[in-house]
Parts: C-alpha cells; sequence; structure tokens
C-alpha cells in the first residue's frame, strides 16, 4: 500500500489546498430515460475534494448520492459535465483504469476463496508479481485489522469482518482515492462500530474518501467536508461540526431533525 502519512491535525481542518484537487466534478449532470421522459438524477453538480479529504455526502433516499459516486468510479457516465482525477478528465474512462475503487453495501466476496485470495483477486488479475502481491495483502489486512484470519473463508466471518476484507480488497489495489456507498447498512447494529473503525484508521492516514453514509455521528466526527444533496441538487456543503451546528437551508435543517 502507498505510504501515507498520519496526519496530527484534527479531522475537522481540511488539508492545505497546495495543487491540484483529488478529485472535482465540474457542471456534472446526469439523466435517465424513462416511459415518461428523461428524468434527471443529479443537476450541475460542482464539488472539489482536497487529497487526503473524508467527504460525506448525505441526503435523503433518491436525491443522486450514489449516482454521483457511481460517476466518480466509472460505473455511470455524466450526460454533462467533467470528472477530473488529479487534473486529468476520466469522462469516458472504464473504471478499472481510474485509481478509484468502491465499496459496496453488499461484500460482493468469492465464498470459495478464502481472505488472502480474496485480498489479492485484484492484484493476480492485473499480473502483479507474487512477494508484491504478498505484501500488499499483509499490509492491508493488517490496517483493518484482520490479519490472523488469511485462511479464512467469508462464511467463518462476521458482517463486519467481510466488510472490511471487501475494505482490504480494495486498499490492495493502491487506489488515489476510495469510495463507499452506505459501507454499514447491511450489517447488524453490533457489527457497524468494526468498519467504522476500519474508516477512520484509513482517514487517519490520510486516504481521500468519499462516504455516503447515514452514519450522522460518524461523519460528524471523523468527516472534513460535508455535502448535502437533495433531489439531485447539492444544497449546502461546508465543514460537518458547521453544517451539524448550523443548517443553513430549511431542506438540510428538515433532513438533520429527523434522523438526529
Amino acid at each position: 500500500m502507498a505510504d501515507t502519512s498520519v496526519r496530527a491535525a484534527s479531522r475537522q481542518a481540511p488539508p492545505e489546498d497546495d495543487g491540484l484537487p483529488a478529485i472535482e466534478l465540474v457542471g456534472v449532470e446526469k439523466q435517465f430515460a424513462s416511459a415518461h421522459g428523461d428524468v434527471r438524477a443529479v443537476e450541475h453538480v460542482d464539488l472539489r475534494i482536497a487529497e487526503g479529504e473524508f467527504f460525506s455526502l448525505l441526503g435523503p433516499s433518491g436525491c443522486g448520492k450514489t449516482t454521483t459516486l457511481r460517476m466518480i468510479a466509472g460505473f455511470e457516465e455524466p450526460t454533462r459535465g467533467q470528472i477530473l482525477l488529479h487534473g486529468r478528465d476520466v469522462v469516458g474512462v472504464p473504471p478499472f483504469r481510474r485509481d478509484v475503487n468502491m465499496v459496496f453495501q453488499q461484500y460482493a466476496l468469492f465464498p470459495h476463496m478464502d481472505v488472502f485470495e480474496n485480498v489479492a483477486f485484484g492484484l493476480r488479475r492485473k499480473k502483479v508479481a507474487k512477494d508484491e502481491i504478498k505484501r500488499r495483502v499483509t499490509e492491508t489486512l493488517h490496517l483493518v485489522e484482520l490479519q490472523g484470519r488469511e485462511q479464512r473463508r467469508p462464511r467463518q466471518l462476521s458482517g463486519g469482518q467481510q466488510q472490511r476484507v471487501a475494505i482490504a480488497r480494495a486498499l490492495a489495489m493502491e487506489p488515489k482515492l476510495m469510495l463507499f456507498d452506505e459501507p454499514t447498512s447491511a450489517l447488524d447494529p453490533e457489527l457497524v462500530g468494526d468498519v467504522l473503525e476500519a474508516m477512520r484508521k484509513l482517514a487517519e492516514n490520510g486516504m481521500t474518501m468519499i462516504v455516503v453514509t447515514h452514519e450522522m455521528g460518524f461523519a460528524r466526527e471523523v468527516g472534513t467536508h460535508l455535502v448535502f444533496m437533495d433531489q439531485g441538487v447539492v444544497v449546502e456543503e461546508g465543514r460537518p461540526t458547521e453544517v451539524f451546528a448550523n443548517p443553513r437551508h430549511d431542506r438540510t435543517r428538515a433532513f438533520l431533525s429527523r434522523i438526529l
């Protein structure tokens, strides 16, 4: 895994913007065709995410959060706009050619493979050398605190441990950006803490992360920047502590009052 330094500063203070942003969305829109005409899922979104930020996307179901995440990952293409990864427009670039990895709600582990082989899967497809595969798998399993479980099959793990294997598999590819789409929503409540702790450790190690989540306390405590979306539009953004303490928009205020 790429060497990243632990940030001593509070996670509430965004890193210095000393160059190109890690990711930038410029006028991004997404329309889907339906029997009743085009549906605009995302409408003219402009975002700028600095290197090392923990960037939270919040909002009600169907507001465009996951669609935005999937466009950054390359699983959906924008109808209009640019998606810049370290200054390079990646619109039209397939997911496997972007330095981005996404962790989904469902773990999507291979049940016939043990933990080591699940994490090594993408590396073997890229024909990475065996010694390098072993190094990366060992390091990432240590980071998510699954060392010693390399030979276990997914069915021998808890749901939280399986999600941490999925995180390790993504990290082993050494992405520049990690995307999380509700990574705890499929977990029993008692297992959520395991995954959040793994994500906290990534944040402390300076990984650039965009997270769609309903874990409000986690987004407020660990996040450096927060965006609230509604009906495909960015309604409000800022530092998490400021947005939670003093939401400026009625839609944000109503949403937070329902879930906090």
